[in-house]
């Protein structure tokens, strides 16, 4: 099948950082914004660069504040892979903050990232997959191409017990990010891109994180290296099924990676803790390539923009978004 008859599929990284993940543990130390990037960041480089791929790395803004922080950020760009917008300070209850607070989040974001990089980012994805009208309106008034936080699946209220269950969060925490993950109504939301009437003839994009159609179950490589762990063959047959139902009901993929996804506790001791990071650096790479080997022979890979740009050019679905 030649690339121009393959399906369209887009890859993105959210670059959350180590204080990202010790935050939202409820890890004392986190407010230091130590960093991995100088581990992190010449490891997935080299990955992509061997399977020939480029794709977008959501960047969180407070990352940009530091020299060591920047010199690494600088080398996404200067290997021909994009940047988008992932918020100022990283907090998954960003729906609660009024319009004034998000805008300051998405320019001063922005405005670090164009700093850092040299490149203004065009794309946006909520931490936590949290978004807002009023987020999309802010998206939309500064000429973003698009926004990729909603997440189509029903398990979001499971998801977020078993966060809650793993962290030291205390009670007030817990309250803050009673929305992380999205509500079972999530689950109704369109997999397949569309438009958000915004009214007044003003409308953003909308690329949805793919979940399994049909079944709506999670389809990201976080939940394959968790099937991984129970079994190869089953992760396979998973990834098969995910793969087939995606091409029969002609649904474009929006593929989410995260860096503990494609690094282990052997290479960041630091985050040992955290789900997952049992497994070694070099089994979750050997995962990570077999998927992407096999979304390659089975659909276009492009970043975000590139994708965003090319399905533009089809008709899409005008969704009347009400008042919220």
């Amino acid at each position: 099948m030649s690339k121009k008859s393959k399906p369209l599929a887009c890859i993105s990284l959210d670059l959350d950082n180590q204080w990202s993940y010790m935050k939202i543990h409820g890890d004392e130390g986190w407010d230091q914004y130590p960093s991995y990037f100088d581990i992190f960041i010449p490891h997935v480089l080299d990955i992509l660069d061997e399977l020939d791929l480029k794709i977008t790395f959501f960047i969180v803004g407070k990352d940009t504040e530091r020299e060591e922080n920047r010199r690494y950020l600088k080398m996404i760009v200067d290997r021909g892979h994009e940047v988008g917008n992932h918020s100022y300070h990283h907090e998954s209850w960003l729906q609660t903050y009024s319009p004034e607070q998000i805008e300051q989040e998405i320019i001063r974001a922005e405005e670090g990232i164009r700093q850092a990089t040299g490149k203004t980012p065009k794309g946006f994805r909520g931490p936590g997959f949290s978004w807002s009208i009023d987020l999309l309106r802010v998206l939309e008034q500064r000429g973003y191409l698009f926004d990729a936080s909603t997440l189509p699946t029903y398990l979001g209220p499971l998801a977020r017990k078993y966060y809650f269950w793993k962290s030291d969060l205390s009670k007030e925490e817990k309250k803050a990010r009673k929305e992380l993950f999205g509500k079972f109504s999530e689950g109704f939301r369109s997999l397949k891109p569309y438009h958000w009437d915004l009214g007044n003839g003003k409308k953003i994009m909308e690329i949805p994180v793919t979940t399994m159609p049909v079944f709506k179950f999670p389809f990201h490589l976080s939940y394959l290296l968790y099937l991984s762990n129970f079994s190869i063959a089953l992760m396979k047959i998973y990834l098969w099924l995910a793969i087939s139902l995606c091409k029969i009901t002609r649904t474009p993929i929006s593929f989410l990676l995260h860096p503990l996804d494609i690094i282990g506790g052997d290479k960041i001791e630091a985050l040992s803790f955290f789900p997952g990071m049992n497994l070694a650096t070099k089994r979750k790479v050997k995962v990570f390539k077999y998927v992407l080997y096999q979304l390659k022979r089975n659909f276009s890979l492009n970043s975000m923009n590139g994708f965003s740009e090319l399905y533009s050019q089809r008709n899409l679905k005008t969704r009347t978004v009400k008042k919220q």
